[in-house]
């Protein structure tokens, strides 16, 4: 028996705890006894992190090094190309071989543009994929067919997810934190305190390199 594996991306612009505690959250509710992070190398026409790669990887080491539930995956900061995560799970799969359950965590407003991702069909065909529910707001997509797609895949059973490799949808009840990287940028940019938002190794790392002090104008 295979145990069910998850990847989390994003492109943790700071890292913070509206990114860990919900997953944290998640892994004991289903039962996760690993997650897998994986930092996005941003493609070229989208707006660039302020950090570079090398400091993004650096926060994310500070993050979760008292975590062992968490484990990074460089994989894409080395690329050069952009990733698209269809491409990445394919490449995960064929590590994992075909029996292994696999999951990509998601929030909520990603499943809502998720019908616009690259090859976004051939996503369920590798993984399954964990919602990170927003309570209070209604999950329901933009177009009936996309509505449909969700509604077939969906599963209630959290059984499903550790039995099956890929294939189903899972929307799981995690508490929101109102918290962004767009936030704590802003905030310290103007010098307001930021200790509840992020882990205090990474607050350190961010003032002793100096990150996210200028005004982005």
């Amino acid at each position: 028996m295979h145990s069910l594996q998850a990847l989390f991306g994003g492109t943790f612009d700071p890292i913070h705890y509206g990114h860990l505690k919900p997953v944290e959250i998640l892994a004991n509710q289903i039962g996760l006894q690993r997650v897998t992070i994986m930092p996005n190398n941003v493609p070229p026409h989208r707006p660039q992190p302020e950090a570079s790669a090398a400091q993004r990887k650096m926060m994310l080491e500070l993050a979760i090094a008292d975590k062992p539930l968490f484990q990074l995956d460089e994989r894409e900061l080395r690329r050069d190309s952009p990733s698209y995560t269809a491409q990445t799970l394919q490449e995960w799969r064929a590590e994992q071989g075909p029996e292994t359950p696999l999951a990509f965590i998601i929030g909520q407003d990603s499943l809502l543009t998720f019908p616009g991702w690259y090859q976004y069909q051939t996503i369920l065909e590798n993984s399954h994929v964990i919602v990170c529910r927003r309570p209070g707001y209604a999950l329901r997509m933009k177009e009936e067919q996309h509505q449909q797609w969700l509604e077939a895949h969906l599963t209630y059973q959290v059984e499903d997810l550790h039995t099956l490799p890929a294939g189903k949808i899972f929307l799981a009840e995690t508490p929101w934190f109102d918290i962004s990287a767009t936030l704590i940028r802003q905030r310290l940019q103007q010098g307001l305190p930021c200790d509840e938002m992020l882990p205090l190794p990474v607050l350190r790392y961010i003032q002793q390199q100096g990150l996210y002090q200028k005004s982005s104008n």
